[in-house]
């Protein structure tokens, strides 16, 4: 009995031990890519971040390519629905300038947008751990991130999140 114990004592250590942790602030590199805004013009990621110092942001990384984005987008909707106070901040990897543009229209996308010019493999998909998109996070009104990873927008822990900084 006493082995079983020290075993599943053993395993659950090694478990919780290897668990990556969340991220509560962007780094350096992230925080220094220089996306494009709607109208073609250059800028950084933090200067992004501190147009809406003061607000919570939920991030949506998507692209117009991505069927799983676009099947998300209803769900975003709803999102933007129950918490209007928010800044819904859109990211997109899409390939190219005119493909995001026909994106947003296409899909009628609600909120502020930018484009990452080096896609998910880039800088700024590298500086979140990006591995699959639609990604979503939250960032609460000091800056830190409450939330750092969920693919569906209406995930439990983005509601209680959101439900928490209101």
């Amino acid at each position: 009995m006493l082995k079983k114990i020290i075993m599943a004592t053993a395993c659950l250590v090694s478990l919780f031990g290897c668990a990556q942790k969340e991220a509560t602030t962007f780094n350096k590199e992230g925080l220094e890519n220089v996306m494009v805004t709607k109208e073609n013009q250059p800028i950084a990621f933090t200067e992004i971040l501190k147009k809406y110092e003061g607000k919570t942001i939920v991030i949506d990384v998507w692209a117009s390519w991505c069927p799983d984005c676009i099947k998300g987008m209803a769900k975003v909707k709803t999102l933007q629905e129950q918490y209007p106070d928010a800044v819904y901040l859109f990211i997109s990897m899409d390939k190219t300038y005119e493909a995001w543009l026909k994106g947003i229209e296409k899909y009628d996308v609600k909120g502020e947008h930018y484009l990452t010019a080096d896609g998910m493999k880039g800088v700024f998909g590298k500086s979140i751990d990006l591995d699959w998109i639609p990604r979503y996070m939250v960032v609460d009104k000091t800056g830190k991130i409450a939330l750092y990873k969920v693919i569906e927008a209406d995930d439990e822990k983005l509601i209680k999140t959101l439900e928490s900084l209101k």
